[in-house]
């Protein structure tokens, strides 16, 4: 499977790549920073150097790669977690802004998948609107969407400890998402527990 893969340098995205490559996909990851473009060519991706905030170089680039699925996989959170907050706007526009140009290069370029990251808790006072805004987008469009619990493990907020639940170590939540690939439209959550 032709797999575009937006996100591919972030916590999960950076798991998914390898495993994705070593199923034996083709896959395109994309990532906004020319400096991680060495990361992702290291795993056997081609890779795509864009911000998914230019619609028009978005597009290109995906009809270019000819994808059969497309995956949504981009945050836009700080490393460090006491500017979590702080971030809140971006990550919104992220899922709402982002999803849309994903979306529109995708059904562009003819993808027949899409899936896309979320989440598995009740979001920030503030932020439910833009989740929900992104989910039903993804799911109108015939999409699947994944529902993650909080991140845990190397990379995470939550290195060694585990956070409440619900929650997924990184590297679970990379393996299940591989096996995700054929999933019927619709929401399906990924933590420990389901």
């Amino acid at each position: 499977m032709r797999i575009f893969l937006a996100g591919a340098t972030g916590v999960i995205g950076s798991r998914l790549l390898p495993l994705l490559v070593g199923a034996g996909h083709e896959v395109a990851g994309l990532t906004r920073s020319p400096g991680r473009a060495a990361a992702v060519r290291a795993t056997g991706a081609d890779v795509v150097v864009c911000d998914v905030y230019d619609a028009d170089s978005l597009t290109t680039a995906v009809l270019a790669f000819a994808p059969d699925l497309v995956m949504h996989q981009l945050t836009d959170l700080p490393d460090d977690v006491a500017r979590l907050a702080a971030s809140g706007e971006a990550n919104s526009r992220i899922r709402t802004e982002g999803t849309a140009n994903l979306l529109a290069a995708a059904a562009a370029a003819g993808a027949k998948r899409f899936l896309a990251q979320s989440i598995a808790w009740s979001p920030p006072a503030g932020r439910g609107d833009a989740i929900a805004t992104h989910e039903s987008a993804v799911l109108d469009a015939g999409g699947v969407v994944l529902r993650y619990g909080q991140f845990y493990g190397p990379g995470t907020y939550y290195e060694s400890t585990p956070p409440p639940e619900p929650r997924i170590h990184v590297d679970t939540a990379a393996a299940r998402t591989v096996e995700l690939l054929d999933a019927p439209t619709g929401v399906v959550v990924v933590t420990d527990n389901e």
